[in-house]
């Protein structure tokens, strides 16, 4: 632990942000992290709590008291090695990962929880900036050769782990540039991609190899998922020349909004919007960029994605951003003691809605109205929810003035040509289907075929998908070599 009284001396420091007016010119990150000192402050936080429950409500399982206390003791260099046992990439997680860890805190309970994001996100950019990131090529080469397709958080976790057991791992990307929806679907104010960038080169050095523009299975006709392919693969090819292949794609079908009006110019999925911008970040040259500018912005679906094109609607410059919730608006401030080690639900405001942003809750969209095939407008209903049901309010209904509208309401399941062309059985939702246990180990109903990530779970969290490849990947080894080292 830190130290003894330190929860009872010193409170919760946030990490700070730069001014909106400067921010919001720019798609550099703006979060201010904490100073050498601010973190050994946070760490000395950390109680002696008997049992952590930050742990289990960390999906990688970080050993949080033991770098909270190393941090406190001024020893960065151990506390680096303590965060990377369980997470390949918390430079990723200390960026984007909504801290369900803080949420299990003890000191929660009846006190702010103890800074343990900021810890992370302290700890790795201390590390790189120490130079204690290197690659860590294996001792000895296994002979056997594995395919990872996707190069989201869980294919890269996975391809890390089995290039460091000793095995030929090779990525296959679709897109031009690895990452997958670290790179197209999360936006630079939020985590810069030069983040992915130094990673990719360390793999390399670990023996990875990286394909990119090459779609592997086949893409459906007329789909919006962000795809620059110049090659196919077939999953016959991939079967015959790797010994094993991991899926780990995205959940990139995303959840469509059939009212009257859905085929109107202006109504766009969130991930058709948020990669072109990505992608002009990273120097492309794109032709009929999905802009915001001058225009009044109406993004449904209030999570994390929404919250993306709100940040992002902001810097195009829009006239006006409004953002709607179907649900009823949750309470500021959620009942601890019933909640608690669980993750609450409680209003939430990101720093994209404080940069501007109007929320609209308990709302749902009746009808885009438009004129000469360009949207101009939608109607729109208040709701209640009444056993589980969604009943419409009358006299709340209203229209609203629009020129852009962005659907941000999730992801349904990953492409299904890709598990079609393995052979790969999908559970009631759309997904691979593997089981977790020991038993299932990631394996699919297809012979030397594992599935991990969003592409089994469907869609989740940057820190759910690594702990999915961390553990998809010892899985494959120990079915290549019989056992494993490699950590569950």
């Amino acid at each position: 632990m830190g130290k003894v009284t330190g929860f009872m001396e010193f409170e919760r420091l946030e990490e700070g942000y730069e001014a909106v007016e400067k921010r919001v010119k720019n798609y550099k990150e703006f979060v201010i992290g904490l100073n050498a000192d601010q973190a050994k402050i946070q760490g000395a936080r950390c109680m002696d709590c008997g049992t952590p429950f930050c742990n289990s409500g960390c999906p990688v399982n970080n050993i949080i008291p033991d770098f909270n206390d190393l941090v406190y003791r001024g020893d960065w260099r151990s506390a680096i090695d303590v965060l990377h046992s369980t997470n390949n990439f918390p430079e990723f997680t200390g960026r984007v990962c909504p801290a369900p860890c803080e949420a299990a805190c003890t000191l929660n309970v009846n006190d702010d929880a103890v800074g343990i994001k900021s810890i992370e996100h302290a700890i790795i950019d201390r590390a790189w900036a120490e130079g204690w990131v290197k690659p860590q090529p294996p001792k000895a080469k296994s002979g056997k050769k594995v395919a990872v397709v996707g190069s989201g958080p869980a294919g890269l976790a996975a391809a890390q782990q089995l290039a460091r057991a000793g095995h030929d791992v090779t990525v296959f990307e679709k897109n031009s540039r690895i990452g997958g929806l670290l790179r197209y679907g999360i936006p630079d104010f939020k985590m810069e991609k030069s983040h992915i960038d130094r990673r990719i080169e360390q793999m390399k050095a670990e023996g990875v190899t990286f394909r990119t523009g090459v779609l592997v299975g086949a893409m459906p006709e007329g789909s919006k998922v962000t795809n620059d392919a110049k090659e196919t693969v077939s999953a016959e090819k991939l079967k015959g020349e790797f010994d094993a292949v991991l899926l780990t794609g995205g959940s990139e079908t995303s959840r469509d909004l059939p009212v009257p009006g859905r085929d109107l110019d202006g109504v766009y999925f969130a991930m058709e919007f948020l990669p072109m911008q990505n992608k002009v970040v990273a120097g492309d040259k794109l032709k009929g960029q999905i802009m915001a500018t001058g225009k009044h912005v109406i993004v449904i679906g209030g999570g994390d994605t929404g919250s993306d094109c709100v940040g992002t609607s902001n810097r195009h410059g829009a006239a006006s951003v409004t953002q709607f919730e179907v649900m009823p608006m949750p309470p500021e401030q959620e009942y601890k003691p019933l909640v608690w080690p669980y993750w609450p639900t409680r209003l939430r405001t990101s720093s994209s809605h404080e940069e501007g942003c109007t929320r609209e809750f308990a709302i749902a969209t009746k009808e885009f109205v438009g004129s000469k095939g360009k949207l101009t407008g939608l109607k729109t209903v208040h709701v209640e929810w009444q056993g589980g049901r969604m009943v419409e309010v009358p006299g709340t209904e209203k229209e609203y003035k629009a020129d852009l509208v962005l659907l941000a309401m999730g992801f349904t399941a990953p492409v299904a040509t890709v598990l079609d062309a393995f052979g790969v059985d999908r559970d009631a939702r759309g997904n691979a289907k593997a089981s977790t246990d020991f038993d299932g180990g990631y394996r699919t109903n297809v012979d030397k075929v594992f599935a991990a990530g969003d592409m089994r779970r469907g869609q989740s969290l940057v820190v759910w998908a690594i702990r999915e490849g961390r553990q998809a990947a010892r899985s494959v080894d120990e079915s290549l070599m019989g056992r494993s080292d490699l950590p569950r």
